[in-house]
C-alpha cells in the first residue's frame, strides 16, 4: 500500500523550480497524486500530495534540510491519509467577483464557517477591470454543505451577503469533472 506525504514549498521564483522538485521526487520513487503551484509576488509556492513506499517516505524525511537547500525553498514536509468524502454533504461551486476591498475572504469564510460548512478549495484573484482598471477580486470556492441546511435558505443568505458587499455571486452544485 501506497502511504501519502504532503509537501508545501516556498521561495524566490525562478525557472526550473518545479524540474528540480519533480525530479528529485522522481529520484526518489515517489509519484504526485494532486498539485497547487502558482507565483505569489516575487515567491514560488507550491501544494503537493505524493505517494510512496513507506521506505521512500522517511527517506525524504530525513533528507528535509538537504533538500531545502539543494532546492532554495522552505519545506514543510507531512504524512498524511487518505481523504475521506464527506458523508451527508453536497459539493457546491460558489463564485464571487467585485471590486477588491479588505475583508472580503474573512465575510465568506465566517459566513460559512458559521454554518458547518467546510471549504474544500478556495482560489483568488486580483486584477484590474478591462477599460477602468479599477481593482477587482475573484473567490472561487469548492464547499460541502451539509445535508441537513436547506440550501434554497442558504443561497439566499449568501446573495444576500454578497449583495451587502456589492459583490456578484453564483451558487450552484459542483458537477462531475
Amino acid at each position: 500500500m501506497n502511504n501519502l506525504l504532503a509537501i508545501t514549498a516556498i521561495g524566490e521564483d525562478r525557472p526550473g523550480i518545479v524540474d528540480d522538485l519533480t525530479s528529485i521526487l522522481l529520484e526518489n520513487n515517489l509519484n504526485i497524486e494532486d498539485s497547487h503551484m502558482c507565483v505569489l509576488g516575487g515567491e514560488f509556492a507550491i501544494i503537493l500530495l505524493v505517494t510512496g513506499s513507506a521506505a521512500a517516505i522517511t527517506h525524504i524525511q530525513q533528507q528535509h534540510d538537504q533538500l531545502e537547500q539543494a532546492l532554495r525553498l522552505n519545506l514543510l514536509i507531512k504524512p498524511t491519509q487518505e481523504k475521506q468524502a464527506p458523508i451527508n454533504a453536497i459539493a457546491y461551486n460558489l463564485k464571487v467577483v467585485g471590486m477588491d476591498h479588505p475583508g472580503i475572504v474573512n465575510r465568506l469564510s465566517r459566513f460559512l464557517s458559521s454554518r458547518n460548512i467546510n471549504i474544500e478549495d478556495l482560489e483568488t484573484d486580483s486584477y484590474p477591470a478591462p477599460h477602468t482598471g479599477t481593482p477587482m477580486f475573484s473567490v472561487n470556492m469548492i464547499v460541502d454543505i451539509p445535508n441537513d441546511l436547506a440550501t434554497s435558505k442558504l443561497r439566499d443568505e449568501f446573495m444576500e451577503l454578497c449583495d451587502e458587499q456589492n459583490l456578484d455571486a453564483h451558487f450552484s452544485p459542483l458537477e462531475a469533472p
